[in-house]
């Protein structure tokens, strides 16, 4: 078999320029796994890549297929005593677009961007881990180093990556604020977060103070977001700014401010997947998946993602089980 289907792009827009094709199998080579992907994680660098923004920039050529989160099972593995053989579940992320995304039945993917797929995990589920959780421990554990007796604030706590900042910062022992809508509340306290504020009825500034970190995942795109956390953070505390493009002028207003920040940027760390992968089988971290779609579907997928309203992650479903 030399095609596979996946859905790809012609050229950026909205949601209707992804279309499902037959393309050409990818093939392995060197210190890469072929992968027959079962589910791939839908996430915010998809959308904006594909309207244009995000990494689209660096697309060579076209047609593209986005999709960075997959979770699948060994086709071919680097080479003989690899812990990782065929038939092995796997999971892991890769690069768009320097490499084929995952929005495909086949994925050619780099040994250190892998993982063995957690057990207590179905496919669905891990395909939504690894861009969101690594985005969110490179945050909160290796830029924050969350810790106890640390105030940690974080917005859009419900979303892909907000939900695994939340469970990160809480295990480590930090005191974690969240901001998120009202239906929201309860679910983010069940998860961690020690307060809750609801950006809906109140202003978060009114509320909190004095914060070691502050773990922005919105910027400054929405009702000045971004520059109203800088007040909250107290001498020697930190901005971390995920979404990228989020924040243009970010380092002149932290340096106003007389506050720290920095922007970050996920790797595909397979090692530290592995990690990750050991709090979900022991349970002190969960994966919620709001939404499934099939893979002909993710027009829709995209669509939804786009409202802004997804609680945890969405997940194209491109193989069964």
């Amino acid at each position: 078999m030399s095609t596979m289907r996946a859905i790809v792009m012609e050229a950026t827009g909205g949601p209707e320029v992804l279309t499902l094709a037959e393309v050409e199998r990818p093939v392995r080579v060197n210190a890469e796994f072929l992968v027959r992907v079962v589910a791939a994680g839908v996430n915010p660098i998809d959308a904006k890549t594909r309207s244009g923004k995000g990494a689209a920039s660096a697309i060579a050529r076209y047609p593209v297929i986005l999709g960075n989160d997959f979770s699948g099972v060994v086709v071919e593995s680097p080479y003989e005593s690899h812990p990782l053989q065929p038939g092995d579940e796997v999971y892991g992320m890769t690069t768009v677009p320097r490499g084929s995304g995952s929005y495909a039945e086949f994925l050619a993917v780099p040994s250190t961007s892998i993982a063995a797929k957690p057990r207590a995990l179905s496919h669905a589920e891990a395909a939504g881990v690894p861009v969101a959780a690594l985005t969110a421990w490179g945050a909160v554990v290796d830029v924050a180093r969350a810790h106890a007796g640390q105030r940690v604030l974080i917005h859009a706590g419900a979303g892909g990556v907000g939900h695994f900042a939340v469970q990160f910062a809480s295990y480590f022992g930090a005191h974690v604020i969240a901001t998120g809508s009202a239906r929201n509340g309860e679910w983010l306290r069940d998860l961690g977060a020690s307060e809750f504020v609801d950006y809906n009825r109140l202003r978060f500034e009114d509320e909190v103070a004095d914060v070691d970190v502050v773990i922005d995942l919105v910027g400054n795109v929405v009702d000045d977001t971004g520059r109203r956390s800088l007040a909250v953070i107290k001498r020697g505390g930190i901005l971390v700014n995920v979404p990228s493009g989020s924040w243009p002028t970010l380092m002149a207003d932290a340096a106003e401010a007389g506050v720290r920040a920095t922007t970050y940027r996920v790797p595909p760390d397979g090692a530290t997947l592995a990690v990750v992968s050991r709090l979900l089988e022991s349970g002190d971290v969960r994966v919620f998946v709001d939404q499934v779609f099939d893979l002909e579907a993710a027009v829709d997928a995209h669509r939804s993602l786009e409202t802004g309203h997804t609680r945890g992650k969405i997940v194209l479903r491109v193989a069964g089980d």
